[in-house]
């Protein structure tokens, strides 16, 4: 999750001038539009290769290209991840290419290829690192966020499907305390690695799909996916500083699924560019609000807020 965000991060600033300004309106694209898009997009690309070759990588041993499973770990919370960074790259980016004045189906296809490319540089330097492997899970999941985003546009020409993510720090055993924090790491840190505090959304705009029914056009039903006590990808097992293994198979991993309301703010209507472009940026995070929960421990909670 956190190399991914570092391609989220780096894409956002894209989106200022692409968003901020309304789209154009014409037969023909604007040269200059696109030569700036392109070029930008290019230079996105490199930037995040080398950033992560040098910030992520550069601290582990390489060796020849090699495939690695890892379906099994952290209750597939990193690949719901990779789902979502890939669905909202693939989105910022049509939405710049859209700006560009590009037609409107090349704008689309070129913002899902731009997702899943920026996406395979994690995947290519993992491929090359002793630590990981190309993951062929990981990429299924960068196609499935890409294709979301591109399926929804040629069929609807909106996105009625939304793919959101939500944090809210986990507060963990005393005796798991030190072990969360060698893992996931302290503060905002763990907005970024910590599984066991992220929660991912699928997004339904309801007045979408029922434009007779009355519901307020930017009314959503949203379906949540989160795991717990996870402090080991595939098991609570791990060898500790001494070199002595540390068994907690007694704390039980367990997943939780949600059902909430959430706020489609694309549908809010608003003459402010600011505002639009505000509001594409932020449509990315769950609106926090009242949720049932069913998990695997076969219990259902009602939280009157969750976020």
């Amino acid at each position: 999750m956190t190399r991914s965000l570092i391609i989220l991060l780096l894409s956002c600033h894209l989106t200022c001038f692409g968003t901020s300004t309304s789209f154009r309106d014409t037969s023909a694209p604007d040269k200059s539009r696109v030569w700036i898009v392109g070029t930008a997009h290019a230079a996105l690309w490199t930037g995040t290769f080398i950033t992560l070759n040098q910030a992520w990588y550069a601290d582990y041993p390489r060796q020849p290209f090699h495939f690695f499973n890892d379906l099994p770990e952290w209750q597939q919370m990193d690949k719901a991840g990779h789902v979502w960074t890939a669905y909202q790259v693939s989105r910022l980016s049509g939405d710049i290419w859209r700006w560009s004045g590009l037609d409107p189906k090349k704008a689309v296809w070129l913002g899902g290829i731009s997702g899943l490319a920026y996406q395979s540089v994690i995947e290519i330097l993992d491929g090359f690192s002793e630590k990981w492997g190309f993951s062929i899970w990981d990429m299924a999941a960068n196609v499935a966020g890409a294709g979301a985003y591109v399926s929804q546009q040629l069929l609807w020409k909106d996105q009625r499907i939304l793919f959101k993510f939500s944090y809210f720090p986990y507060a963990y055993p005393p005796d798991l305390q030190a072990r969360a924090s060698e893992l996931f790491g302290t503060g905002a840190e763990r907005i970024l690695k910590d599984y066991n505090a992220q929660t991912y959304w699928v997004s339904v705009n309801l007045g979408s799909f029922m434009p007779r029914s009355g519901i307020p056009k930017w009314l959503s039903l949203s379906l949540g996916y989160n795991a717990r006590l996870m402090v080991g990808g595939r098991e609570n097992v791990w060898i500790d500083g001494t070199g002595m293994t540390v068994d907690r198979s007694d704390v039980k991993r367990y997943r939780r699924f949600f059902l909430s309301a959430d706020v489609d703010l694309t549908k809010i209507r608003t003459r402010s560019k600011l505002l639009r472009s505000v509001f594409s940026a932020v449509n990315m995070i769950k609106i926090p609000a009242p949720a049932l929960e069913f998990n695997t421990d076969g219990k259902v909670r009602l939280h009157g807020f969750y976020f």
